[in-house]
């Protein structure tokens, strides 16, 4: 009987333990075949955000293939959109927002404090309005991201190579873009402590574009736009009124350099969305906390001298040697 008892008793044990071993392969099947929603906040259609965007899906693409989808919405330079969108996203439950400018950034933060939001395209993270996160190093929530904060000081050096004779800066840019006024203070420092005159205008929205640009024509030698999502969805307003001026116009991104400006030392885009990309699939998959995630800036390495040579050309400039 005692037999019997200890036979009933094993046998059951092993029953358990297959049917643990059950469960275990099911839960490595369902994760195995667990497809990753993440939902993309562009603020608006420009090269240099396009590219971060496709840098951010390349990365995730690359390490998930076809475990991984993407809802990416434009929101036309309008905050409202972006608030609209990840309303949307938190809705449809997704695991990871990506928001691509700074008021992207700040829509996703203020609709969700759960899900995990990573940033690009955003200059500073801690004096952004709202102050996106509690510090670089640690950000204290559900958000972190990449910088594209601009080297400045090289911009300076640039304008005093390519423009040796410039006395008077005009630094204009958008004044309801957060980033691009902590930039436009920056500059404004940088280029008095250089030596130059500076001149600071400011457009509220397309419609005072050209005026701004043909003031700062009228009241300066060079134009320095930072990088700013206004002027580099216009940059071809700028190219109509500078270069007939022959005023060069010195960029803190590479694609406003390229579309109507004359140069820029620059990050990469795609890169920053790549690198945001990475840094999401730690997060999403790998279990990594963006509280404790701190923000990712490019380096020296990761910035190239861009020289928009057909406009050079248009406004009779000499390219110096050391910038060939």
């Amino acid at each position: 009987m005692k037999k019997i008892i200890a036979m009933t008793i094993a046998v059951m044990m092993l029953l358990s333990l297959l049917t643990g071993c059950g469960n275990t392969t099911e839960a490595s099947a369902d994760d195995a075949a667990k497809v990753y929603k993440v939902g993309i906040v562009q603020l608006m259609q420009h090269v240099a955000l396009d590219q971060a965007t496709q840098g951010f899906q390349d990365a995730l693409t690359e390490k998930l293939g076809d475990q991984v989808s993407f809802d990416v919405q434009l929101a036309s330079g309008e905050t409202t959109n972006c608030t609209t969108i990840v309303t949307k996203f938190v809705n449809d439950d997704v695991d990871l927002i990506m928001g691509n400018a700074t008021p992207a950034v700040i829509a996703a933060k203020e609709a969700t404090a759960t899900i995990p939001i990573i940033g690009t395209s955003v200059t500073d993270y801690v004096a952004a309005e709202a102050a996106i996160v509690a510090s670089n190093e640690a950000p204290g929530a559900n958000v972190t991201g990449y910088s594209d904060m601009s080297d400045i000081a090289a911009h300076v050096e640039l304008t005093q190579k390519l423009c040796p004779d410039a006395k008077t800066v005009a630094i204009i840019y958008c004044s309801a873009e957060p980033n691009s006024v902590i930039q436009g203070n920056q500059a404004e420092e940088l280029y008095k402590a250089a030596g130059f005159t500076t001149v600071t205008l400011t457009a509220s929205d397309i419609t005072t574009i050209s005026t701004v640009v043909t003031s700062a024509c009228e009241q300066a030698d060079v134009i320095y736009i930072p990088t700013d999502n206004l002027f580099a969805e216009n940059m071809e307003s700028v190219k109509n009124i500078a270069e007939p001026a022959k005023i060069p116009v010195i960029t803190g991104e590479g694609g406003m350099a390229q579309a109507g400006g004359t140069a820029s030392v620059a990050i990469d885009y795609y890169v920053l969305g790549y690198r945001a990309g990475e840094m999401a699939y730690e997060i999403m998959v790998n279990g990594a906390d963006p509280a404790t995630t701190p923000i990712g800036f490019m380096a020296a390495d990761d910035m190239e001298l861009i020289i928009n040579e057909e406009n050079v050309a248009a406004i009779g400039l000499t390219i110096p040697e050391d910038l060939k």
